[in-house]
Order: C-alpha cells, then sequence, then structure tokens
C-alpha cells in the first residue's frame, strides 16, 4: 500500500486528503482495524518516534498518551505501587505486576486522565494482553504498536464495536533523512531531528550540585524526549520513570513552567489520602471521577463538596482538600527532573519549578541570564545540567 485515502483533513471541509510515500515505496504501517483520520495519523507518527526513542535511550519498553500532537505523558514500564495503581485506577487490573508495557501505559494515561481522553497510544513493543485490557475501558482514538499478541488484538476489535483504530508500523522503518511540508502553497525542507537525547547530553552540570544519579538522568532522558516531541513552547516534568505535567505550545517560557507544573501539581496530590478516599457513588463513570478529581484539588467552575452537588459524585459529603493541606503535601515532594526545550530566560522558571518539588534541570543553555538562573539553581541546591541543543518542535 503506497497511499491511504483519509475522510477529510485536519477538518471536514479540508478535501481531499490522503497519506503516501512520495517516493513510491509501501507505507511501513498497516491498519488492522478501523480508518484513522489526519490528525490520527499525525499523532500516531509523532507518539510512535517518543516511544522507540525513550525505550532505545533507557533499554526499557515505554508508552505514551498523545492528543493534538503533543504527548499528555510518556513512561517506561516500572511497576507501581498500590497507591499508585489506585490513582491511576488500574488497581483492579490481574497480573499488571507481570507487564512492564501494561505498567507503562497505566502510567502514561493516568498522569494527566482529563487531557489523555480520547488519546492516541503509542506502544515500543508488541501490544499484550494486560495492556489491551486497561486500553480497553478507556475512551481512545486508536493506537499504533510494532504488533499485538491474538488475544490483545482480539480484545482491541472490539472497542467502538470494531471501529477502533489499530495501526501496525514497521519496527525496522528508517525515514528519508530530509523532510518537508507544505504551508500556504509554499514548501518547507529540513533535515530531520535525528538528534539523540542519551546520558552524554547531561555531562555539563553547571551549578554547584553536580549530583544527579542514574533515576533523575532517566527522568531527564524521558523528559527531553517528550519534549522532542511536544508542540513548542514546552516544559516536561518527570518523575519515577514518568512524564507527569506537559505544557505545551505556549508563547512563554514562564506559561510553560506554570502549566505543566500544575499539572504535576495535580498528579502528585492524586496520590494524597483525601483524594485516594474519596467516596464516589460505585455508578459514576471513569471520565467523570476524572473531572470531579480535578475539581476537587483544584477548585475548578464546580465546588463538588456543596451542598446539592456534592450528592451528585459522592455517597457522603467529603471534607475539602484545604489550600494549607495541599501545600503541605507539595512541600514533602522533591527528586522530581524538569526539562525545557529551550533555555530559561528568567529565574522565575526556577522558582516555579521549586514549588513542584525540583531538584534536577536540563535545558540547553544560552540565555544571556544564564548566570541569573545558575544562581537561582544554587539558591535551592537544584543539580542542572546545559545540553547545548534545543528541541522546538513544530
Amino acid at each position: 500500500m503506497n497511499e491511504f485515502q483519509l475522510k477529510y483533513g485536519c477538518n471536514p471541509n479540508q478535501k481531499p486528503s490522503r497519506i503516501y510515500m512520495a517516493d513510491g515505496t509501501e507505507l511501513p504501517i498497516e491498519i488492522l482495524s478501523g480508518r484513522p483520520g489526519y490528525i490520527n495519523f499525525l499523532d500516531a507518527f509523532n507518539s510512535w518516534q517518543l516511544v522507540k526513542e525513550v525505550s532505545e535511550a533507557t533499554g526499557m519498553v515505554a508508552a505514551t498518551s498523545f492528543k493534538h500532537v503533543s504527548p499528555t505523558s510518556a513512561a517506561v514500564g516500572n511497576p507501581l505501587s498500590a497507591e499508585l495503581k489506585k490513582a491511576c485506577f488500574v488497581d483492579d487490573i490481574a497480573g499488571l505486576d507481570d507487564s512492564p508495557l501494561a505498567c507503562a501505559y497505566a502510567r502514561a494515561r493516568g498522569t494527566d486522565r482529563m487531557s489523555s481522553f480520547g488519546d492516541w497510544i503509542a506502544l515500543s513493543d508488541v501490544c499484550d494482553k494486560t495492556t489491551a485490557e486497561i486500553i480497553k475501558r478507556e475512551v481512545s482514538d486508536g493506537i499504533i504498536a510494532p504488533g499485538y499478541t491474538p488475544e490483545a488484538l482480539e480484545i482491541l476489535k472490539t472497542k467502538k464495536k470494531g471501529a477502533y483504530n489499530i495501526v501496525k508500523i514497521d519496527k525496522g522503518y528508517v525515514p528519508a533523512p530530509i523532510e518537508t511540508k507544505q504551508v500556504y502553497g509554499i514548501t518547507f525542507e529540513q533535515g530531520r531531528n535525528n538528534f539523540e537525547i542519551n546520558e552524554a547530553l547531561l555531562a555539563n552540570v553547571v551549578t554547584n550540585n553536580k549530583n544527579i544519579p542514574e533515576s533523575a538522568k532517566r527522568d531527564l532522558i524521558i523528559a527531553l524526549i517528550t519534549l522532542k516531541y511536544t508542540q513548542s513552547n514546552s516544559v516536561c516534568y518527570a518523575v519515577d520513570g514518568q512524564a507527569i505535567g506537559v505544557g505545551a505550545g505556549q508563547q512563554s517560557r514562564i506559561h510553560c513552567t506554570r502549566l505543566a507544573g500544575t499539572k504535576a501539581d495535580t498528579w502528585q496530590l492524586r496520590h494524597c489520602e483525601k483524594v485516594l478516599a474519596l467516596p464516589f457513588i460505585p455508578t459514576l463513570g471513569r471520565a467523570d471521577r476524572d473531572n470531579v478529581i480535578d475539581g476537587y484539588i483544584n477548585k475548578n467552575e464546580e465546588d463538588v463538596c456543596a451542598d446539592g452537588v456534592w450528592q451528585k459524585y459522592f455517597t457522603k459529603r467529603p471534607e475539602p482538600l484545604t489550600a494549607e493541606e495541599a501545600a503541605d503535601y507539595l512541600a514533602s515532594i522533591s527528586g522530581v527532573a524538569l526539562g525545557s526545550d529551550a533555555f530559561f530566560p528568567f529565574s522565575d522558571n526556577i522558582e516555579r519549578a521549586k514549588k513542584s518539588g525540583v531538584s534536577y534541570i536540563a535545558e540547553p543553555g544560552g540565555s544571556v541570564r544564564d548566570d541569573v538562573v545558575i544562581e537561582a539553581c544554587n539558591k535551592y541546591d537544584i543539580a542542572m545540567a546545559f545540553t547545548g541543543m534545543r528541541l522546538f518542535h513544530h
């Protein structure tokens, strides 16, 4: 198959639409179910690159959850604690501990569940039955992986009444070194961003604190590769083998840091005792629980604990999570890694990062205010590496 006709482009009015190989070769994919669209394939090919690179860089299986051409999270296959399983809504999945790939996707999907609603999934390795069982009950648009076990494929084909998008990609496919795209009828051409992100990139530690343990190096690598496939400007917080907060597409660096930090804080607070103990009505759907948890933590449009409201969600009225309780919980957090796709121009980014427990930073460096940013890191004993490599993605 050299080309595949799409229903439409980014929007229904954008026709005709297709994907094809300009050099006449075969597409490196096989569509096993469904009919993926234009945005589906943008998510599929970007997300596949991410998990492939994370897996190669860490030596672990990897998964990501993508929405609108940016990752909500990416993770490797570390086991989940009992607390984390509950926070990610996978404490009832049989055999989870025996499947690193399922653990990776449970982490990726469980990080920012509101943003992951209707996600595109990428797996670095063959999808197994346990991973498929997790995917089966989540609202998702599709998946790309290098293969599927017969049991996994059978499970996934039951989604969306058999119309779930399932794509198999050739793991050995190597794209051309030059890529092109058109904007307003004008063709752009550039070399592919084949820059390899690995531990050697973290050698130039510019702060007084030079200690970046192996676990933090892994987390920084995950953060940086995640940024490589996130719409810029972008900032990523990571810990324990997973991205926990991604700020994408903001024009100001500090807004990226704040947005990603708020998501990271929400992920941390999902583990606190009050949140884990919320007395949900048994019939409340998973997506509704996600929305309620976010409202409970962040005090959004609806006060979920208010009289006349809580009855829609809970069997009894929960005690609110106070600002003081949230601040105390977050103050106990440390060891978080932070990556940025370009240099931090002001020290306010470090101040915000510190509030989310950041202890390790990787950024390109090269700002005229590098000394101010380094000074701020030294104030908080944060170890920061200058990578010398910008990771813009558009």
